[in-house]
């Protein structure tokens, strides 16, 4: 039987020590959260990081905009949030509605503030290494692992899933953990013969119950960044759990697995961001 990781229990340690560093500061960090129309789920995922920013003391401002705001509408709000000595992280819900490109808006986001980093800079910086900014997912999944003493130095780590947000950075932060790494994706030839490799193997490809047990290696560390809904409407992973859990040596839960790493990592985020920003501290905070 593998041993859950907790992820519920990881983020609260997370917070208590994002907390006691607030409290030191002379100025509260401070996140401001842009949302554009009325999707459910971003909403909640909205009223979620507002929630984390008054548990550990940031200042957090929240801007619901209309549907039919425009692009450029939205700009110059990014904009005066840029030029804005309060606010510290800026962070602009995704999806947006299709009459707005994504990769514009966070373009204009400034790499200093840009706490999902997912600014073509910040890119770069994580390819090239000692980035301040992390993205929230793949730096979230890096402290699970760091948490439960998961070697991954000299290990064979696959990913599924070649995202700009979680696939591609979670395989560059692997890499930077001297793990050998392999991605795999949709256009991917024997895929079970490769995760049957994995000592680690992360799955981030949305699709639920994908990855099954014929495709895991015994004892490997499984790492579920599904978010899904099966046919009742149940919260599920990419892993099949039930038939994967067995084999493992850990898994992640989903729910209670890596989703409530990834707002305490943008939390993180705002508190470097603050820290680089108002005393021109390059050092990322501490682990």
């Amino acid at each position: 039987m593998a041993k859950i990781i907790d992820g519920k229990k990881v983020s609260a340690s997370l917070r208590e020590k994002i907390r006691e560093k607030t409290a030191l500061m002379a100025v509260k960090p401070g996140l401001a959260v842009v949302i554009v129309g009325d999707d459910p789920a971003s909403h909640v995922y909205v009223r979620n990081k507002k929630r984390g920013c008054e548990e550990v003391g940031f200042n957090s401002w929240v801007y619901e905009l209309p549907e039919s705001t425009t692009q450029d509408e939205l700009l110059a709000l990014i904009d005066r949030l840029n030029a804005d000595d309060d606010v510290h992280g800026i962070l602009v819900q995704l999806p947006l509605p299709k009459h707005i490109d994504e990769s514009i808006v966070t373009e204009r986001i400034v790499p200093d503030k840009d706490v999902d980093a997912f600014n073509s800079v910040n890119a770069g910086r994580i390819f090239k290494g000692g980035a301040v900014l992390l993205p929230c997912t793949p730096a979230g999944i890096m402290e699970l692992l760091k948490y439960y003493d998961i070697e991954v130095r000299g290990r064979r780590c696959v990913v599924i899933g070649r995202s700009n947000i979680v696939g591609k950075p979670m395989a560059m932060l692997l890499l930077a953990a001297d793990g050998t790494v392999t991605v795999c994706h949709s256009r991917t030839r024997e895929l079970a013969s490769i995760t049957k490799e994995a000592d680690i193997l992360v799955a981030a490809v949305g699709k639920a119950g994908f990855v099954t047990a014929d495709m895991v290696k015994d004892g490997a560390v499984v790492i579920d960044v599904g978010m899904n809904r099966d046919e009742n409407g149940k919260l599920c992973g990419d892993v099949d759990f039930a038939s994967v859990e067995p084999k493992c040596s850990y898994i992640t839960p989903v729910p209670g697995g890596v989703g409530p790493m990834t707002i305490t990592m943008l939390l993180r985020n705002t508190l470097a961001a603050a820290k680089y920003i108002i005393q021109n501290d390059k050092t990322e905070v501490e682990k």
